[in-house]
């Protein structure tokens, strides 16, 4: 069975994502997960995941913006692989399907945040052509 990317539509996908989703996100509880990426989705999040052999390998949840600072965009806000498949290309090909996607849609630019302990990432993105370009700061209010 040939690698498929596309976007989760049912309950069903979405929740096939979650244990992938969950090596990321920890903090998630399998309950809850299809509920909070419907209401997401009524803002514009999309989850898009690739599947090897039928299985849920890599998924990424993302959404088209706008803005002054960077015009229209694709704004990556998970992108991970499943420990078992990285290594084999995945990462890579459900990145290249996303600029692709932002492509389809008249965006100029595509950004993502990394948390700064996970160098892995970091490594990852800038062999796949993503320079550090900002910092990001955050505070609890």
């Amino acid at each position: 069975m040939p690698l498929k990317i596309q976007i989760a539509e049912t309950d069903q996908q979405i929740d096939a994502c979650y244990p992938v989703m969950q090596e990321l996100r920890d903090h998630l509880k399998k309950e809850t997960f299809v509920t909070r990426v419907r209401y997401q989705q009524s803002s514009g999040y999309l989850l898009a995941f690739l599947k090897d052999d039928g299985i849920v390998a890599a998924v990424s949840g993302f959404r088209i913006g706008e803005n002054l600072a960077w015009g229209r965009f694709l704004y990556i806000d998970d992108l991970v692989t499943a420990q078992r498949y990285r290594s084999h290309g995945y990462g890579s090909r459900l990145l290249a399907w996303l600029k692709d996607y932002a492509k389809q849609q008249q965006c100029d630019q595509l950004h993502l945040d990394s948390g700064l302990q996970r160098v892995d990432a970091h490594r990852f993105y800038l062999r796949e052509g993503l320079p550090k370009t900002s910092f990001h700061f955050s505070t609890t209010i």
